[in-house]
């Protein structure tokens, strides 16, 4: 009960002095103001953008490992020249796999992409549209947000129909004045018949527009209208991709297995290297998370330069206040009072100041998130309004620990004769 008190008393004695001197304290305050709102507003847009980008690249899928020819990331250690001879992924590897991979595997499916395609429909035409040819497992590759209509079945897969599922664009530039299910567009002079449409996505921060552009065929005809990649320089190359279950969270047990099927199938010797490359989603989120942390240190060291002016400021303006307080001290020293109960009234004040410059940068950011932006919404996060808050009190206490400690230490018969 008594430290309680002597802590209200001291929080007491700390309000009454900012609100004597209001226009000092708004002073001191706003050095705070500014280094928290740097501070916090470089996390705050980092963090948005990290998470923009993490979520433009969803297209990659979730817990999938990607069978391919090259690496993600590259391994600079790693001859050039050995990544170029190794043999792409096959149609034959795809069906083995479906065969052979067990229950780590949820699905497993084989695609291909070719750009800048020229779709039509009557006097109707869209260039810069995305052809991809996949088999029926894609959806659980990759996501395949259907608004309207349906999905492959796996009939249609197999004998290779003249079907497709598009993007939003796609729909709305070839089919302006109706619904697209069941109208015939034309791409590389093949027709196909719009069974389903796909969910607008919008560009994202990295100019990706999602699947709006795209027009999703069954890959049997994929392969009639495109020469597949076997291994040269010409042709699409396919990539294959594995779906893994969620109880095998790391997705270590897939890896093991899809390693040990391919090196089997493409007969690899026990000491021979891998020809293939396993990529998972995580490399690149990997490789943006250290992107951003050196962004968020340099906005961090930039900021904080903000902050130590704000804390001489606040240093300042308390040994300015222990100056014109020295009487007062030397009167509660005189009546009783512990050199705590003094030391924690400067360094409650200090801390207090340094509070309200830290809420009012905060706020700062806060009313930046809440001015609508469509290519990157900004958020604060409750870790970055702690983390704002707990910087404020730490230069507070770093502010106000000298002036206080002096005030503190002052004999209460010179400090009652000053003036």
């Amino acid at each position: 009960m008594l430290a309680l008190r002597l802590t209200l008393e001291s929080f007491r004695f700390a309000w009454q002095a900012l609100k004597s001197n209001l226009l000092r304290t708004i002073l001191s305050l706003l050095g705070v103001t500014v280094g928290i709102f740097a501070i916090i507003a470089v996390f705050a847009v980092v963090d948005s953008l990290e998470a923009n980008v993490r979520q433009s690249m969803n297209f990659v899928g979730d817990k999938v490992i990607y069978v391919d020819k090259w690496p993600w990331v590259f391994d600079p250690k790693f001859p050039w020249w050995k990544f170029f001879n190794r043999p792409v992924p096959t149609v034959r590897e795809y069906r083995l796999l479906q065969k052979t991979l067990g229950e780590n595997s949820k699905g497993v499916a084989i695609f291909a992409t070719n750009s800048g395609n020229t779709f039509k429909a009557g006097s109707n035409s869209m260039s810069g549209g995305l052809l991809q040819g996949v088999t029926y497992d894609f959806r659980k590759i990759s996501d395949v947000p259907v608004m309207e209509g349906r999905y492959f079945t796996p009939q249609e897969i197999e004998s290779a129909r003249g079907v497709a599922v598009v993007g939003h664009e796609v729909a709305k530039n070839l089919f302006p004045n109706g619904s697209a299910l069941g109208k015939v567009l034309k791409a590389r002079g093949q027709r196909f018949v719009v069974i389903g449409v796909m969910e607008k996505a919008g560009k994202n921060v990295l100019g990706i527009t999602g699947n709006d552009n795209n027009c999703i065929i069954p890959f049997g005809m994929f392969t009639k209208m495109f020469a597949l990649n076997t291994g040269g320089m010409t042709g699409v190359t396919p990539s294959i991709g594995v779906k893994g279950s969620d109880a095998d969270p790391g997705l270590l047990d897939l890896e093991y297995e899809l390693k040990g099927v391919l090196r089997n199938i493409r007969g690899l010797k026990p000491r021979a290297e891998d020809n293939f490359s396993l990529n998972r989603p995580e490399m690149l989120a990997n490789a943006i998370s250290k992107l951003f942390s050196i962004i968020g240190v340099a906005g961090a060291v930039i900021g904080s330069f903000a902050m130590l002016v704000g804390g001489f400021g606040i240093a300042n303006i308390m040994f300015v206040s222990v100056k014109e307080r020295t009487n007062i001290i030397g009167i509660q020293k005189s009546l009783g009072a512990k050199n705590y109960f003094i030391l924690f009234q400067f360094l409650f004040e200090a801390i207090f100041l340094c509070l309200l410059g830290g809420a009012a940068g905060i706020f700062l950011v806060f009313l930046i998130t809440l001015i609508p932006q469509d290519s990157l919404p900004l958020t604060l996060s409750a870790a970055n309004i702690t983390l704002g808050l707990t910087v404020s009190v730490v230069i507070g206490m770093l502010a106000g620990i000298i002036p206080a400690v002096l005030a503190s230490n002052l004999d209460p018969v010179i400090a009652i004769r000053s003036k």
